[in-house]
């Protein structure tokens, strides 16, 4: 997502939990689909040296992607495509040395109707999406992630096991700060299984030779 870096998004708070462990890179582009997705996946990430290869991978879309096709057909991505596109990113990942393991699949968001019919009718358009249609798409990415060997984090079920979800989404559709929370909350045990290897980047200070500053910035970094 676009805005996870914004204060208190759920990439600012990887990128927060990560520090000097990894870089969190932030490749959302808002309003795109799996189509689109597929696309521009070689020009964000690309076979390098074996530093260059992320620990973990989000895949996060299905809330464009589920549009309905009438009110709103340049988002809408067919369920079967989307499925289809979805494998096919992460087919790519691995055929540049990121594998199943590193990769993890997030379902989208339930939809609060009523919240998001209001921002229709204030753009001048009907309303657009269905929270129905988003869970038949929350299923496909599941079992995409079945079928491929991935994680899956699956919020359109989660977040509706709360009797009000409506407190998770800024405006019906889109992720609040209560959202981001939640988000970040589940998201965080899957990714800390692929970064507990991880060493610290540079010595804590205290442990700086003080003599030869150089023996202990100079290494590896994890001493």
């Amino acid at each position: 997502m676009q805005f996870s870096f914004q204060q208190g998004g759920w990439g600012a708070s990887l990128a927060d939990r990560l520090v000097r462990k990894c870089d969190v890179l932030n490749r959302g582009f808002s309003g795109y689909n799996t189509r689109w997705a597929k696309i521009i996946l070689p020009r964000l990430i690309r076979k390098g040296s074996s530093l260059d290869i992320p620990v973990a991978v989000t895949i996060f879309f299905g809330a464009n992607d589920s549009a309905l096709k009438d009110e709103n057909p340049k988002q809408h991505i067919p369920l079967e495509e989307y499925a289809a596109n979805l494998k096919s990113m992460v087919q790519y990942l691995k055929s540049v040395d990121v594998p199943e393991n590193r990769v993890i699949l997030i379902t989208p968001t339930p939809l609060c109707e009523t919240a998001w019919e209001e921002q229709c009718i204030i753009q001048g358009c009907k309303l657009n999406r269905l929270n129905s249609v988003v869970g038949e798409y929350a299923n496909a990415c599941l079992q995409v992630a079945q079928d491929c060997g991935t994680d899956v984090l699956d919020l359109w079920t989660l977040m509706q096991d709360s009797q009000d979800f409506s407190s998770y989404l800024s405006d019906g559709l889109h992720l609040s700060p209560k959202g981001n929370e939640f988000l970040f909350s589940h998201l965080w045990p899957l990714i800390e299984k692929k970064v507990s290897s991880l060493p610290l980047l540079l010595p804590y200070w205290r442990d700086v030779a003080e003599a030869k500053p150089e023996l202990s910035l100079l290494g590896d970094g994890d001493h």
